[in-house]
């Protein structure tokens, strides 16, 4: 029995030894991917994490995916990235981070996808609302645009951008009167705004 417990007492110390020996390894990884990245030098950054990549890895894989989004190879950053949103499904912070290379890449389909996945964890983020509300507008779907765009106006009153696109949004749909109080509630934000006079301009 006693020999057991020492068996057992050996093993966890090799286990624990391994384990504080591995996070030490990517603790140094990362901090000199920091390096690399202040000088530029993303290449460099990439390989340094690579040599110590854990495919189940939350934190390694967002980082690869910023690091490959910054040296311009958005499709690596895209895998990087789709891995880390599968890891932490309930996080909305790989998810921003997704859309700036399925930007680049013009995936506009993925990027709207990302969106409706942010709001389907936050509802009411203004950012996602906002964000989502352009891609309707400029689809020429007011409708929907509308949706969203009252989300963030709610949230953000006197919001310079929430009261432009409500303004508009509203103008296009035919209310006028809508339209008017954001151009005119724009005009205190904003003095002189082109935007918001010529928006009146067109209300008679």
């Amino acid at each position: 029995m006693e020999s057991l417990k020492k068996t057992i007492t050996i093993i966890a110390s090799i286990f624990a030894f391994n384990v504080f020996a591995q996070d030490k390894t990517l603790m140094n990884a990362f901090s000199q991917s920091y390096e690399y990245e202040y000088a530029k030098q993303y290449d460099a950054a990439i390989a340094t994490l690579v040599k110590s990549y854990a495919d189940a890895s939350y934190e390694t894989n967002l980082r690869l995916g910023w690091l490959n989004y910054m040296a311009g190879k958005y499709k690596e950053s895209v895998m990087y990235y789709q891995k880390a949103c599968l890891l932490m499904p309930a996080a909305t912070e790989p998810k921003w981070a997704f859309i700036n290379p399925l930007t680049i890449l013009e995936k506009w389909t993925d990027v709207e996808k990302q969106y409706y996945a942010i709001l389907k964890l936050d509802p009411k983020n203004s950012s996602a609302n906002y964000q989502l509300g352009m891609i309707y507008y400029y689809r020429k779907d007011y409708v929907s645009a509308k949706k969203f765009f009252e989300v963030s106006l709610n949230l953000y009153p006197f919001d310079y951008n929430n009261l432009l696109m409500n303004g508009w949004t509203n103008y296009f749909l035919g209310n006028k009167n809508a339209a008017r109080i954001m151009f005119n509630k724009l005009l205190l934000l904003s003095p002189n705004d082109k935007s918001a006079l010529e928006g009146l301009s067109y209300i008679k």
